[in-house]
């Protein structure tokens, strides 16, 4: 009796993965370095191997601890508030972006500025056409972010397990639909990373988001597969709704970019 658990917090017992995590990470960007400087790849990609089989490996753990009743009340607070910070350092890594952008466009670093600026989009750069696969896309995502919704409504509200699974499913098509047109849409892009300021920080930030398209739909595949195995309820579901989270916040950067790189920057 004198062991007996009689809080609501969850005390977690000694982990590697914090240091697993690390030291793949720095082989990682010791790897990454070395590649750019002339080197090969293999360093890198064994990195990246770590980094994945860290992520696999903790976050495996998180679903066990909560499906054997470690994630209270409390504890769902703590992972909420977790995932909120996590999201806002993202928007601020965005916000870098948005930075440099808006920075170039209205004070170009011209060859005679502050005199004489140069026009922007720079000369010689052809952008695309908003109007169409950067709208389709646009539409993707936004049909999306309101399956995602539509599905979390079904899981809180009505506990429909049938309605949710569908839900993000179709959320989960719509992800794979963005990250293919994308990935067609840069292969006739009219520039490159290298083709002036304008090339580096179009495909810097609308490939990072691409990147976090790509997170979020798999975030969202495994919860599908969670959903699918009957391991998440109205009651507990911290990981879905990380999951929506995350998702909405893709849309909302994307919408953005969408507006400012697209319609506005050209």
């Amino acid at each position: 009796m004198a062991q007996a658990k009689n809080h609501d917090y969850h005390i977690l017992p000694p982990s590697l993965w914090p240091l697993l995590g690390a030291i793949a990470a720095f082989v990682m960007f010791t790897g990454g370095v070395a590649w750019m400087k002339g080197g090969g790849p293999w360093v890198f990609l064994m990195g990246v191997v770590g980094v994945f089989y860290v992520m696999f490996g903790w976050w495996a753990d998180v679903v066990r601890e909560g499906e054997t009743g470690d994630h209270t009340p409390v504890v769902r607070i703590g992972l909420q508030y977790g995932i909120i910070l996590f999201i806002t350092s993202e928007v601020m890594f965005f916000v870098a972006w948005f930075w440099a952008f808006f920075k170039n466009a209205l004070y170009p670093m011209g060859p005679e500025s502050p005199l004489k600026d140069g026009p922007w989009p720079p000369e010689g750069i052809t952008t695309f056409d908003p109007w169409h696969l950067p709208l389709i896309n646009t539409l993707i995502l936004l049909l999306s972010g309101v399956a995602v919704t539509w599905a979390h409504h079904a899981l809180v509200h009505e506990n429909d397990r049938r309605t949710t699974i569908n839900g993000v499913a179709i959320a989960v098509f719509l992800g794979v639909c963005f990250t293919i047109l994308q990935a067609y849409e840069y292969s006739h892009a009219a520039f490159g990373l290298s083709d002036t300021v304008y090339g580096g920080v179009f495909f810097m930030a609308t490939g990072f988001h691409g990147f976090h398209v790509i997170i979020g739909t798999i975030f969202l595949f495994v919860c599908l597969v969670r959903l699918m195995r009957g391991q998440m309820s109205d009651k507990q579901h911290v990981g879905f709704e990380a999951a929506a989270w995350y998702w909405h916040f893709v849309d909302v950067v994307w919408l953005f970019l969408f507006f400012a790189i697209y319609v506005w920057g050209r």
